[in-house]
């Protein structure tokens, strides 16, 4: 290697629920260094989903069935490129998660919700059932990892 590897960020647990993951997922959502704003969505739509059941337990059931298990990685070999599946390490697969649910929130329609804060938990709800957008974006991951299984062999 030509680099030192960067030292890995610890982040800081949130103020509410003492959750890391919760403190990824509101940095993810902030736009612009907006953070008590994205804080403010956040337990917005945890207030929302608190009518379903308890809120922490439904974000984390999203994140781990929308998190993928394989992925596929571009692989030159003999001038050709392979798409080689692969399996996803553990904060790749949360990230992935939390990527995949923002964007889903941020796409729906603005005539069924009022507010961002109703899109993301209705996205979560979603999400913590294996429906939804962030759903359909793991389930074509999938398809790719599946549908490209005979080059695993040219794993690196």
């Amino acid at each position: 290697m030509r680099h030192k590897k960067a030292p890995k960020r610890l982040s800081q647990e949130d103020k509410v629920y003492q959750s890391k993951l919760v403190t990824k997922f509101i940095n993810r959502l902030m736009k612009d260094g907006k953070k008590s704003v994205a804080e403010k969505i956040f337990y917005d739509c945890f207030e929302l989903l608190k009518k379903d059941g308890d809120p922490l337990q439904i974000f984390e059931t999203a994140i781990n069935n929308i998190g993928p298990k394989v992925e596929v990685k571009s692989k030159r070999v003999g001038g050709a490129n392979y798409q080689v599946p692969q399996e996803v390490r553990g904060e790749r697969r949360v990230s992935l998660a939390i990527r995949w649910i923002t964007e889903g929130a941020r796409s729906r329609s603005n005539r069924d919700f009022h507010t961002f804060s109703e899109k993301l938990a209705a996205e979560i709800l979603e999400a913590s059932r294996n429906e939804g957008s962030a759903a359909k974006k793991r389930d074509t991951v999938h398809r790719m990892a599946e549908a490209n299984r005979a080059f695993s062999h040219f794993r690196f």
